[in-house]
């Protein structure tokens, strides 16, 4: 298991600072915030980005998120497209192996709606497949379909491409249908990224995205989910994914110092060397 940490966690802070100040906080591996990136690249050269990330010693991963390539039609599915094109060629650029693609299937849905989504879960993991890219599909707790790891793992199984694997975020997990059981359909295989939240105080049906903390810190069993990455070998990266506009007041550089010592405690790491 490899600690990251997600640049959404400092929404407010522009791409540059989060790189410098994760990387003063022992992070060497960040999930890139698809938006925080593009805007950077509008005033600068991506060999400004590899020299940002050369100078820092931090490597890219993940890139988050993609939505809207499954039941989108007429312009907006053109849109979607042409925007997950380009972004396949901005990782190719940077060397960001996978990225996550959001399951947003929001009903209703009929059977049409059904059978295009998979033909464009196909159509995404070929698509990546030519960029020598994967997607991590990420099952969302409210979604008509694939809101739960269970159903999510079926979608990765049904298409059965080698470039198409899970996202598994714990928020989601916790607030939504799926139970821990559901972790035993986790393999080394399809398990392509995670992403660890928590939750305190707040009943599952009213917790928003708003709501999620440090993990280690709220009520979602994280034991059982590092539990099965260990039993499998997980092998891959863990970030500490947060949408919560009260931490985003807090500064990057203290994010990443604060946000890694969680991390580590509740993946069982060794503790950070003192830089």
């Amino acid at each position: 298991m490899k600690p990251a940490l997600s640049q959404v966690c400092s929404l407010n802070s522009p791409f540059e600072k989060d790189i410098a100040d994760y990387a003063a906080g022992q992070c060497d591996a960040i999930e890139v915030w698809f938006t925080k990136l593009e805007t950077y690249l509008e005033t600068n050269s991506l060999d400004d980005a590899r020299g940002l990330l050369a100078e820092h010693h931090v490597t890219l991963p993940v890139a988050s998120f993609q939505g809207g390539l499954f039941t989108s039609q007429g312009d907006a599915r053109r849109e979607a497209w042409s925007l997950f094109q380009r972004r396949l060629e901005l990782c190719r650029d940077l060397e960001i192996k996978t990225i996550v693609v959001a399951c947003d299937l929001f009903g209703p849905l009929n059977d049409q709606d059904i059978e295009r989504a998979l033909v464009s879960l196909d159509q995404a993991a070929q698509l990546a497949a030519k960029h020598g890219k994967r997607i991590a599909l990420e099952f969302q707790s409210r979604a008509a379909l694939g809101n739960n790891l269970l159903t999510a793992a079926g979608l990765v199984a049904r298409v059965d491409h080698p470039s198409l694997g899970l996202c598994l975020d714990a928020f989601h997990f916790y607030v939504g249908p799926s139970q821990t059981e559901d972790l035993a359909c986790l393999t080394r295989e399809n398990l392509f990224h995670v992403q660890l939240s928590d939750l305190a105080d707040t009943p599952r049906e009213l917790a928003t995205d708003a709501d999620r903390i440090l993990p280690g810190d709220g009520d979602i069993p994280l034991e059982a989910i590092v539990a099965r990455l260990a039993e499998i070998q997980y092998n891959g990266f863990v970030s500490v994914e947060l949408l919560n506009p009260r931490l985003w007041q807090v500064s990057s550089r203290q994010f990443g110092e604060i946000g890694m010592t969680a991390l580590r405690s509740v993946l069982g790491l060794a503790s950070m060397e003192a830089p």
